[in-house]
């Protein structure tokens, strides 16, 4: 534990690191403000002292006037102070929160399927908060009672020693209070940011599918199921709630008490002589000085168990590497790519399955084929459509590209010669437009115009009240599943990679439509190799070349006249199709 917090200590320096000379005239202010907050109370304990033998009004006035002087000055550079360390703070948050940001753009898909976005929403917005608070309330109180007690208490131990020990002698009680809570703090801290990110995880699923909710009438369940999350949040808050709610008052009162001691035994002191009613004063003024961080210091210890909880989970994201980077020495593509694509005994299985999801594959696709992948569900189409980009990571010298290693090539370059439609087309909340020349935003409009003809889009695009600049609404959702489709497919289209990978992308098109786009893409677009998995056996039987799969392999290649005149698994599935057109 001792060594946890450590290291949790480090990552708070490592943030505050850039900023330091900030952070640093921040707490030089508060020492400046903690000097003068020594000298003042002398100077009443001298004025009282003086006035008792001689009352001229001169002295008076020149006591009250020195004292509001360095009151202001305090006033000043106690403002000043707050600015900077709560400036510091404010950019801690936006650097923190940009590192999360980049981090997550590096890591992989698969991250976010065993990660819920709410969680990571959450700690990229509660948990970054708590550091912030922490780097901003709690080194400023901390800061504030290092000097407080660094500078009151030599000063209090000078005018009488016996009565300053008794005064500060509660002190230590608290210190071991505090040590005893933190703990439980810590662990009820985390279980308020677990339910939290599970509110916010249910929130989100809800919002996005709230179109179903409604086709269900599922409002009641959703309504009871947020209930209990409600709840959970609330006993977990309550929890610490009691936690603080038992601890503080406790510091507040043991507090109290050490200014009821020095009551109680200056008196005496006072009788006999050994204190002078100024330097009284001047004790009580500093135990009451004392009294404020002292009682503070609950607070300062639940941010802190707050940041403790929030560092652990910021840096769960932040230190995190991802599965697929760059090679070490990475080799770049010529400028041109041709867009060959070789594979052997390409084998992959997802992690926790024991069965491969592609098993020894091996292929070559010419330079501008268009290759059709079909077979049932499961075979392993998906999968090597996310290979290819390298979305999913596999062995060396399995798959290459103009003959070279995918793994070896930089990400960038790869990728960049990639166009990729997966089956899920996800529009951006922006308009049409701004979604098609997403991967190109500096194209001109008769090119993004030429893009949606290709995608057959071009002509529904028109209909729409404001054409290209028509809002496409939160991922698309003002468009039917077609028209996302080849939204998607002509974005694909105007980055102008040499290898187009359509991943089941015209599922939500008819037939027709589909064979008419793959035929303007083998037409069209020659230099372009196409690979397209479809469930359109139609659409399919256009390409050049058709590769079967089936439980992770491929079982057979050839085009339609080929396939369709031998019995096998492409026959099965062109006789299906055939079937169910008929009934339709």
């Amino acid at each position: 534990m001792a060594q946890s917090s450590q290291l949790r200590l480090q990552k708070l320096a490592s943030y505050l690191r850039p900023h330091w000379r900030k952070s640093s005239l921040g707490i030089f202010s508060l020492l400046i403000v903690n000097t003068l907050g020594i000298y003042i109370p002398k100077l009443i304990s001298q004025a009282i002292d003086d006035l008792e033998v001689a009352t001229k009004f001169n002295e008076f006035l020149y006591y009250v006037l020195t004292i509001v002087i360095f009151a202001s000055i305090m006033w000043v550079i106690r403002i000043a102070s707050r600015i900077l360390i709560f400036g510091v703070g404010r950019q801690v948050e936006f650097d923190i929160k940009q590192k999360i940001f980049n981090r997550l753009l590096k890591l992989e898909p698969s991250y976010f399927s065993n990660n819920t976005i709410g969680d990571l929403i959450n700690r990229a917005t509660s948990d970054v908060d708590n550091i912030r608070r922490l780097l901003g309330f709690a080194v400023l109180s901390i800061s504030n009672t290092i000097f407080a007690y660094g500078l009151t208490v030599p000063v209090m131990l000078s005018i009488n020693v016996r009565l300053s020990l008794l005064a500060i002698s509660v002190y230590p009680i608290m210190l071991i209070l505090v040590q005893i809570f933190s703990n439980k703090l810590r662990n009820q801290q985390l279980a308020v940011q677990e339910e939290l990110s599970n509110m916010s995880d249910l929130i989100q699923e809800d919002m996005n599918g709230i179109s179903l909710i409604k086709i269900y009438a599922q409002e009641e369940n959703e309504r009871q199921a947020f209930s209990e999350y409600n709840q959970r949040l609330l006993d977990v808050n309550l929890d610490l709630a009691r936690t603080r709610n038992t601890l503080f008052p406790i510091l507040v009162s043991l507090a109290s008490l050490s200014f009821l001691i020095l009551l109680i035994n200056g008196s005496n002191y006072l009788e006999t002589g050994e204190l002078t009613v100024g330097n009284f004063v001047a004790l009580i003024i500093y135990v009451e000085r004392l009294v404020f961080p002292t009682a503070l210091l609950g607070f300062t210890i639940t941010a802190y168990q707050r940041g403790e909880v929030s560092i652990d989970r910021i840096e769960a994201i932040l230190t995190v590497e991802p599965k697929i980077k760059d090679h070490e020495s990475p080799l770049t593509f010529p400028q041109i790519v041709k867009g060959w694509i070789k594979s052997q005994g390409l084998t992959y299985t997802y992690p926790g399955s024991k069965t491969p999801a592609l098993d020894n594959i091996n292929f070559l696709i010419k330079r501008g084929e268009t290759i059709a992948i079909v077979g049932p569900i499961g075979s392993g189409k998906s999968t090597l459509a996310n290979i290819l980009p390298r979305l999913l990571n596999i062995d060396i010298d399995q798959l290459f590209i103009d003959g070279y290693d995918v793994t070896q090539v930089k990400l960038e370059d790869l990728r960049r010669a990639i166009a990729y439609v997966p089956q899920e087309s996800f529009l951006f909340s922006t308009t049409i437009k701004n979604n098609i020349c997403y991967g190109e935003p500096l194209k001109e409009q008769k090119e993004i115009e030429f893009a949606a003809k290709q995608a057959q889009i071009h002509t529904e695009i028109l209909n729409f009240p404001q054409k290209y600049e028509t809002i496409v609404g939160e991922r698309g959702i003002t468009l039917s599943g077609g028209q996302r489709q080849r939204t998607a497919l002509a974005r694909a289209l105007l980055v102008d990679a040499p290898i187009l990978i359509l991943d089941d992308a015209l599922s939500s098109v008819d037939n027709q439509t589909a064979t008419n786009i793959l035929q303007n893409l083998s037409t069209g677009t020659q230099k372009k190799t196409v690979i397209f998995i479809s469930h359109q056996m139609s659409a399919a039987a256009t390409a050049d070349r058709i590769f079967v799969m089936d439980k992770g392999k491929i079982v057979q290649v050839g085009n339609h006249a080929e396939l369709v005149g031998e019995s096998g698994l492409y026959q099965l599935l062109w006789n299906q199709q055939k079937l169910k057109q008929l009934l339709e």
